[in-house]
Order: C-alpha cells, then sequence, then structure tokens
C-alpha cells in the first residue's frame, strides 16, 4: 500500500457513512469577503505569539526579571505553540470548527489580559504560556480554510488566508515596538485582547459551520497521529523540507537584528523599520498557491530553496555599515521570505491533499516539525554569530535550504 493510500486508510476508518454525508454538504467555494476575514484572523491571532519579542527587555525589567530570565518570556510563548500544534490542533478533526476556533480565541483574550495585567514576573510568564498555546487557533483555521475551497483552487486558497498570517507575523514586531515607545507595554496587550475579542465575535457569526466526520476518542486521535507519521512519506518530506526552510528563515531575523545595531548602528525603530520590508515576501502566498494548483509545486519548492540561498549570498554584498551593505541585507530579508512562505504553502497544499478528514493532524504534525526546526535555527543562529559574525550565520543560514535541495532532488518527480 502507498503512503498516501495507507493515509486515506486511515482517514476512512473514522466513518465511512458520515464523511459521505460531509462531503456531500461541504461548501463548494468562499466568497471574497470570507477569504479575507479568515486571512485576517489568522494574522491577528498569530501576531499574538511576536508581540512580546521585541519588548522581551522593557517587560523584564518591569517585571524584575533577571538579564538570563527574560529570555523566559519568548521560550514559554513558543513552548505553548509546540503543545498546541500538537494537543489542540488535531481537534479541528474532532470538534465542530467555529466552536473550536471561538472557544480558543476567547482564552487567547482571558490570557492576554492576564499578561497586560501583571506586576510579577509569575503571573506573566504563565499568561505567555497560555498565549502560545491557544494561538494555534490560526492553524485550525488555515485547514477549515482548504475544506471550503474545490480542489483546484485549494492552493489558492490556502495561499491567500496564509498571506494574512505572514502579514501578521512580520507586522507584530514593529507594532508592538511602535505602541510601546509611545506608551506601555502593558496596553499591547490591552489592545490584541480587545482585538480578540472583537474577532471572536465576528467569527462566531460570520463563519459557516463545519462539523468534521472524525468519530474517534481524543487518545486515538492522538494515537493517529503517529501513524500519519510514520505512512505518509508526502507529509515527511514537506515537514522536513520547511524544517530547514524555517531553520534558516530563523537564523536571519534572529542574527539580522544583532547585526544592524553592530555594524550600522540602527536603534530599535530603525530595526523596526527593517522588519517592514520583510512583509513583501508575503506576496508570495498567492502565487505559490496558483503555482500549486497548476501541477507546478516541485519548480515552485526549487525555486523557493534556491531564493533562500540567494538571500544569504546577497546578505554579504557590500561594506559593514555601507548604505549597500543595508540594502543588501533588506533585499536579502524579502527574497528570504519570498522563498519561505512559498515552500509554506506549497507543502501546505500537498499535505492537504492526502485526506479531508486528517487535515488539522495532519496540519499539527507538518507545523510542529517545522517549528523545531525554526527554535534550532534561532539557538544556532545565535550561536553562529557570537563565534563567527555573520558571515558564520550566513554560512549557516544557507546550508539548510542547500541540505533541503539535496534531499528534495531525491524526491521522485510525478508522472
Amino acid at each position: 500500500m502507498t503512503p498516501t493510500a495507507s493515509t486515506a486508510s486511515t482517514a476512512s476508518t473514522a466513518s465511512t457513512a458520515s464523511t459521505a454525508s460531509t462531503a456531500a454538504a461541504a461548501p463548494r467555494g468562499a466568497s471574497t469577503a470570507t477569504t479575507l476575514l479568515l486571512a485576517a484572523a489568522c494574522g491577528l491571532i498569530v501576531a499574538n505569539l511576536y508581540y512580546a519579542q521585541p519588548l522581551a527587555g522593557p517587560i523584564g525589567a518591569s517585571l524584575g526579571l533577571s538579564p538570563g530570565a527574560t529570555g523566559l518570556i519568548v521560550t514559554l510563548t513558543q513552548i505553548g505553540y509546540g503543545i498546541g500544534l500538537l494537543f489542540i490542533v488535531p481537534l479541528g478533526d474532532l470538534v465542530e470548527t467555529r466552536r473550536l476556533v471561538c472557544g480558543l480565541i476567547g482564552l487567547a483574550a482571558l490570557a492576554l489580559m492576564g499578561a497586560a495585567l501583571s506586576t510579577r514576573p509569575a503571573p506573566f510568564l504563565a499568561a505567555v504560556l497560555a498565549i502560545g498555546l491557544v494561538s494555534v487557533a490560526a492553524q485550525v483555521l488555515v485547514p477549515y480554510a482548504a475544506h471550503l475551497a474545490p480542489p483546484e483552487h485549494r492552493g489558492r486558497m490556502v495561499g491567500n488566508v496564509m498571506s494574512g498570517l505572514l502579514m501578521g507575523i512580520m507586522l507584530a514586531r514593529p507594532v508592538a515596538s511602535f505602541i510601546a515607545q509611545t506608551a506601555s507595554w502593558h496596553l499591547v496587550f490591552w489592545l490584541s485582547a480587545a482585538a480578540m475579542v472583537i474577532l471572536g465575535a465576528v467569527l462566531g457569526v460570520a463563519l459557516p459551520p463545519r462539523r468534521p466526520s472524525a468519530a474517534l476518542p481524543y487518545g486515538r486521535l492522538l494515537a493517529s497521529m503517529g501513524h500519519l507519521a510514520r505512512t505518509s512519506l508526502v507529509l515527511r518530506r514537506r515537514a522536513l523540507y520547511h524544517a530547514a526552510m524555517f531553520g534558516a528563515f530563523s537564523v536571519f531575523w534572529t542574527t539580522a537584528p544583532l547585526r544592524l545595531a553592530r555594524e550600522f548602528g540602527l536603534t530599535q525603530t530603525g530595526i523596526a523599520l527593517f522588519a517592514l520590508a520583510g512583509v513583501a515576501g508575503a506576496i508570495a502566498s498567492p502565487i505559490a498557491g496558483r503555482l500549486a494548483d497548476a501541477g507546478h509545486g516541485r519548480v515552485a519548492t526549487f525555486l523557493a530553496m534556491g531564493c533562500a540561498i540567494a538571500a544569504f549570498a546577497l546578505s554579504r554584498v557590500g561594506a559593514a555599515g555601507s548604505t549597500t551593505g543595508l540594502a543588501a541585507l533588506t533585499a536579502a530579508g524579502i527574497v528570504l521570505d519570498f522563498g519561505v512562505t512559498t515552500n509554506l504553502v506549497v507543502g501546505q497544499r500537498a499535505i492537504f491533499a492526502l485526506g479531508d478528514d486528517v487535515r488539522s493532524r495532519l496540519n499539527g504534525l507538518y507545523m510542529a516539525t517545522f517549528f523545531g526546526g525554526g527554535a534550532l535555527g534561532s539557538a544556532f543562529g545565535g550561536l553562529a554569530f557570537a563565534q563567527a559574525g555573520w558571515p558564520g550565520a550566513a554560512w549557516l543560514g544557507a546550508a539548510l535550504p542547500a541540505a533541503a535541495l539535496a534531499y528534495a532532488a531525491t524526491e521522485r518527480a510525478p508522472g
């Protein structure tokens, strides 16, 4: 039995009759308004993960955290998100989607209010752990968006929604920096909590319901993820490809601010403006979705990995501190984000084709794998920069997509 057939077989065990009923009732397309709403929702939700990153220093000083413990602010958010990917996102195959998403958004609002009210380290750290845990609502919405689209337009739909998610990632840091500079870091969390309350109310009214056909108990649902990982070669390949790509992304965006401050003398405001350049890479999402729908996913994958390699080469153009060097680094960030975004969307399009009833579990496994790659990229990128400066970080960043490209070249071409 082939990996895809095995995956489909796993999905069918849930409930054949119910699956047929759900498929018959499934919407065959989503309106432009629904697509824009899903994109905006994903962006607003995932932004919660990144507001604290540029504010870790001021938050730590305000709460009385030691410099060493300040890193827990980001680390606990990432840990919470990783746990949510593995234990909450799979519920999208079991629980009615609108109810699950709105419940998670409500919990996110409470967690954000907890962070805003915190004046001591322990409550704040507990709040950011919870923020990471429930922000996986965005990753419940992505497979839901794929469900709303007919197969021939699924990549386009995923690409459009992912463009909103990526905008949220890239805009969160500079927006948080600007708000904190004019007011306080507490206001960042209050505003986000208010946004979650409004978003939850809108989604509760506007989203069409989707009742999954799976009838597995929660324990068996989680156990089935191991079977999916073992039997689906497509999932394993796409997850490993993007683990390398997201690792390169993390190397760049962890070390580029350090380089900007050290070599170019940029302030936090300047670094925040630099980060805005990465938003341009989000335009790759709908393009990648259309390429995948047209059957050009393999070409798009190679192109994406080539962009990532080229970005790190471009980042070394120009002398340290020069205008040329800064322009080259900015262009490198855009090219890298374009490549990483393209690979992400093509990968999701590929895994969502493996079965309607297992999409949330597949997405949870996919995201958790490459999220781990990103965490390793951040850790080793910082170490490389500390030991060998930007050249060391750039070599590491280029090596990751190069390894992914070599592995992708071993994949048998379709047909």
